[in-house]
């Protein structure tokens, strides 16, 4: 095959390629993040690895690639260019690939078991368009406890460390076995170190007026029983979930602690329970429904004129 043909079979390759990238988009045309190519910074985020070491130049499974630092944008999870101005350069490296010319060494971070481009994007997206299987990288590897799957969203990745928190933390704590409630989950990752903090501070001030240092186990039943029981039956009577779907009652209690101690510095004396209705009036859903309704209000009255205006907040 001369070099016209190389370059002939490289720009069919691309086209085919596009096409893939095209049809996988409206696959996914109603669930966008699972055809997205995860970043690394996004990850790195959730995860916030303590350290990394240089690993050298090893031959890393293709399929194991699942993310770039810094072209994300310009590929999909398979690795398919979604943009015809990647044509030139994916060109370029799938006639070399034709050719049998030996590229330099791609760059990746580990983490996870999986790995992220820190340079090379265009040589992968061609090498799993041509069906390798392995390939040359110089890596370095980042440490998480968190073990990431091939196909993982990042949704999916922050539920994981959740998940691993919330074992860390009934472990650690013997939570469940003390309380009898597995039932603190969270939607975010760092809340349970929030609740550990808590725990400790509740402590602080039992032992305030105790002669000998109650042990960790005690103050934790007397902060839950205390503490996190009564504020948990607050945010149930008052129905706040409603107004915060897809949170939970941990998430609810985390946030209108905080809100609390804010309105007390700022007011002085105040329940939770009042505490709890302010968050609710602030930041919950039903504030977005009144600002709809008020919308729809005004764009009532400028079409019919306040008379013929239907009172919708009452429907």
């Amino acid at each position: 095959m001369g070099t016209i043909g190389y370059k002939s079979k490289a720009e069919s390759d691309f086209n085919v390629a596009r096409v893939k990238a095209t049809f996988s988009e409206i696959q996914h045309l109603m669930h966008a993040d699972r055809n997205r190519l995860l970043s690394f910074h996004d990850v790195n985020d959730i995860l916030k690895p303590r350290n990394q070491v240089y690993m050298g130049c090893q031959t890393v499974p293709i399929k194991l690639i699942v993310g770039s630092e810094g072209r994300y944008r310009d590929f999909n999870r398979y690795f398919l260019p979604k943009s015809d101005h990647l044509r030139s350069r994916w060109q370029r490296v799938d006639e070399a690939h034709l050719q049998d010319i030996i590229l330099p060494s791609i760059q990746l971070y580990e983490i996870g078991g999986v790995y992220f481009v820190r340079d090379g994007n265009h040589r992968v997206s061609v090498a799993k368009a041509q069906h390798v299987e392995f390939i040359d990288a110089e890596v370095i590897s980042l440490a998480s406890e968190i073990i990431i799957k091939p196909g993982m969203t990042t949704d999916q990745l922050r539920d994981a460390l959740i998940a691993y928190e919330k074992g860390i933390f009934y472990e650690k704590t013997k939570f469940g076995e003390l309380t009898g409630d597995m039932s603190l989950d969270f939607t975010a990752p760092g809340r349970y170190d929030v609740i550990y903090n808590h725990i400790l501070v509740h402590k602080y001030y039992i032992n305030e007026s105790n002669e000998e240092e109650i042990p960790f186990s005690d103050a934790l039943v007397s902060w839950y029983g205390n503490v996190y029981s009564p504020a948990i039956a607050v945010i149930k009577k008052r129905w706040l979930l409603v107004n915060f779907p897809g949170r939970t009652e941990s998430d609810m209690y985390v946030w209108i602690v905080k809100h609390w101690d804010f309105l007390k510095k700022k007011y002085g004396s105040y329940s939770f329970a009042d505490a709890a209705g302010d968050f609710s009036r602030k930041y919950g859903q039903g504030q977005n429904n009144k600002k709809f309704f008020r919308f729809i209000a005004v764009l009532l009255d400028k079409m019919f004129g306040k008379r013929n205006r239907i009172n919708i907040r009452k429907n």
